[in-house]
């Protein structure tokens, strides 16, 4: 089942997401639809929240940007906790499927530590390095409540802000299905 992606301002992406008890969700019919929804959208992450679920849960395919590489990582993060993140930071143009036509540099660390559960619920503790680490952590932050757009400079927060403030009432063009922020 493919989903439509909630667009930014809609509150479900400013709250931090609930821990998923194994009993609560059919973890992996969800990772299905969610991985279903983030290639129909053309996306290499997606996370519960952007959904309309706030739950701490985030998918990741890193394929289209690793393809002359070791070939992609595919991976659902379930309660996710990131233990650290190091490294030199280094900028990388994000985009945010929430966020359609806005795309922006944004400077990460280079590595991170990461512990979650995948789905079928075995407790990892795993480190990545370079875009698997930016990917991780630009959908770790989706359940944080965090979004690409909160890393970026006041300035260019202020050049975006009319964009945003039309996508928040669901003016965008996207070739995928979205829905309109729900105010609360």
């Amino acid at each position: 089942m493919i989903y439509p992606i909630v667009l930014f301002g809609d509150p479900v992406l400013r709250k931090k997401a609930a821990d998923i008890d194994p009993e609560q969700v059919d973890i992996k019919e969800l990772a299905r639809d969610m991985f279903e929804t983030m290639y129909g959208a053309g996306g290499v992450g997606l996370a519960a929240p952007q959904i309309g679920k706030p739950l701490r849960m985030f998918i990741v395919d890193s394929t289209p940007m690793e393809e002359n590489e070791e070939g992609g990582f595919r991976q659902v993060f379930i309660n996710a906790e990131m233990i650290e993140e190091v490294g030199e930071e280094w900028a990388f143009e994000e985009g945010c499927l929430s966020i359609p036509g806005v795309r922006e540099d944004v400077s990460r660390n280079d590595t991170i530590t990461i512990r979650y559960f995948d789905e079928g619920w075995n407790e990892k503790e795993e480190k990545f390095a370079g875009i698997r680490a930016r990917i991780i952590q630009h959908e770790y932050d989706h359940i944080e409540g965090v979004l690409f757009t909160d890393h970026i400079s006041p300035f260019k927060k202020r050049l975006l802000k009319s964009k945003l403030a039309g996508i928040s009432k669901g003016k965008v063009k996207a070739d995928y299905r979205v829905k309109a922020p729900q105010k609360k």
